[in-house]
């Protein structure tokens, strides 16, 4: 086999795992950290699909994300505050709400203990996972290129959210 054909076999085989990894229906493996987890908020699978709509379930429940630009509540400036969408526990506060320019509602810090974090290792890079700590919900990632005060992007699915203004 010459260089050029390895390339090609190498290069293929790299873009069929990572697309056969985001099939519909696959599920997104779960980190040992969050199946030992117990939360104040615990339900079934069928549970959540009875209380949740199928694209917030694919996102709190399976690790999914939203399209980008398509949530309201990324240009949502009231003052107010934004919730967990699978058990109502209050997370961040439009305090802490600014446009990142990236699509997705972004806050700089989050309301003390309201979300967890993990390390997410999919698509070939570590980033930090942000979970809903009452209920486990898959919310988004945080990045450290945020604004002062914290530093902190929380790019959160908006899905995942809703808005209760004050």
């Amino acid at each position: 086999m010459n260089k050029r054909d390895f390339l090609k076999t190498t290069t293929t085989t790299t873009i069929l795992a990572y697309l056969s990894y985001y099939l519909p229906g696959r599920e997104k493996p779960v980190m040992a950290t969050e199946k030992e987890h117990q939360f104040p908020i615990e339900k079934t699978e069928q549970q959540w699909k009875e209380t949740l709509s199928s694209e917030e379930f694919n996102v709190l429940r399976k690790h999914g994300t939203e399209r980008a630009g398509t949530s309201p509540l990324d240009k949502e400036h009231r003052n107010g505050t934004f919730l967990c969408a699978g058990c109502q526990s209050a997370l961040f506060s439009s305090e802490t709400k600014f446009d990142s320019g990236t699509g997705w509602p972004s806050f700089n810090a989050s309301l003390e203990g309201s979300v967890e974090t993990t390390i997410d290792k999919s698509l070939f890079m570590s980033r930090v996972e942000v979970h809903c700590s009452h209920c486990g919900g898959h919310l988004g990632h945080v990045f450290n290129d945020g604004p002062k005060p914290t530093g902190k992007r929380y790019c959160m699915n908006g899905i995942a959210l809703k808005f209760v203004p004050s």
